[in-house]
């Protein structure tokens, strides 16, 4: 015997499963013979059923008799002989999703996603079967959020190469706050609408727009390297600049965090790269970088060992500085939380003490998501290590 509450459950799945099948489907065929009617069996019980729980079949009966919802309910009746003529609900019929939208709630989502589903659909046909499956986005934008979308999909259809700057677009409040995390789906759509759907999902080469450059921050910390620079020792500058320069360096630190870089004090022969996180994909755009004995030093949990392992596919033989259990025990009172832990099991690029250390933090044997930001590490430790490698390079 299925309750109300227990259908609710049912259709709650259902929608949540399908409703943008059904979103597709319904603005391109209306109401689909293969979806609908959806009916929904009720479970009328046995008349030996109905014998050993009378109370729950009353009970059953009453809450179906004061329901009041979305679809036709049909009763039927059962002439049974102990317990006479019943009149019981037997199944529920669903004319469409509609229906199902009432009841779980979800009636203005699934209306404001059918009316804009079908406005993109009317002006750019070609997106039907497309933006079903950014229901949320159909559902849920705001009305100027929408409007926004629109405009900027028909502005780079008709300026495919503008060549621009995203704050540059003509577009009123299409700025970098509302493009974060709109990118990926301006680019799909585009993708269909100029006849593209394979192809590239970049954003700026979808939009014929010009990305920002990509800036890299380091630092020289030999004097002499400097004077060759005409004194610049904290540079900040395009990654087709650096990539260019000619550096007579000896030793190249690469550091996670930018006031680790920044505290580094002056070191002959020795520049340190800063704050590239899981960008360390650059390092392998800088031809300087050959044959140069280069560290890193990042924080010490999954996170930093995974940035390393990323590393060594462009630096092949680049070392760890201080990325060690040594390091990692002796300083466990600055020990913080790591609270999204990295999900692989192994790194294809560690060594093997790495490779255990990594295991050890990944699966908790040393304490719980452990993690010590290499900020938190004694700078008089720190330095005496980096010197100790200068030293012996």
């Amino acid at each position: 015997m299925k309750t109300p509450k227990e259908v609710h459950t049912q259709l709650t799945r259902k929608f949540q499963d399908k409703h943008r099948e059904w979103l597709q489907v319904h603005v391109a065929q209306e109401l689909h013979p293969s979806f609908w009617p959806l009916e929904i069996n009720l479970g009328v019980p046995t008349e030996q059923e109905a014998l050993r729980q009378p109370d729950g079949v009353l009970s059953w009966v009453h809450a179906w008799q004061n329901w009041k919802g979305a679809g036709v309910l049909v009763w039927g009746e059962r002439r049974w002989r102990s317990l006479g003529t019943q009149r019981v609900p037997e199944r529920l019929l669903l004319e469409g999703p509609a229906d199902v939208a009432v009841w779980v709630g979800e009636s203005a989502r699934w209306a404001r996603a059918l009316d804009r589903y079908a406005a993109l659909v009317e002006r750019w046909p070609v997106l039907d079967g497309v933006v079903a499956r950014y229901f949320n986005v159909l559902a849920d934008y705001s009305d100027v959020d929408f409007t926004r979308l629109i405009e900027m999909l028909t502005w780079i259809s008709e300026h495919p190469d503008s060549n621009l700057f995203p704050r540059q677009l003509p577009i009123a409040g299409v700025d970098s706050k509302w493009l974060d995390g709109r990118k990926a789906l301006v680019a799909e759509l585009l993708a269909h609408l100029q006849s593209d759907p394979q192809g590239s999902r970049d954003f700026f080469q979808r939009c014929g727009l010009r990305p920002l450059p990509q800036l890299m921050r380091l630092r020289v910390l030999d004097p002499l390297l400097r004077r060759q620079l005409g004194g610049l020792g904290d540079i900040s500058a395009p990654l087709e600049q650096i990539s260019a320069l000619s550096l007579s360096v000896t030793r190249v630190f690469i550091v996670e965090n930018l006031q680790t870089g920044l505290a580094f004090d002056e070191l002959p022969g020795a520049i340190v790269i800063m704050r590239l996180g899981y960008a360390v994909d650059v390092l392998g755009q800088l031809p300087w970088l050959a044959n140069k004995k280069c560290f890193y030093w990042g924080d010490l949990d999954t996170h930093g060992f995974a940035i390393l392992s990323r590393a060594r596919s462009y630096l092949p033989e680049l070392q760890t500085l201080m990325m060690d259990e040594h390091t990692l025990l002796s300083h466990q009172s600055l020990w913080g939380e790591e609270k999204d832990p990295h999900s692989a099991m192994r790194l294809p690029n560690l060594s093997a003490s790495e490779q255990l250390l990594y295991e050890s933090l990944k699966q908790n044997r040393i304490g719980q998501n452990v993690r010590l930001e290499q900020e938190r590490i004694s700078w008089d430790f720190a330095w005496n290590a980096i010197l100790n490698i200068s030293i012996a390079g």
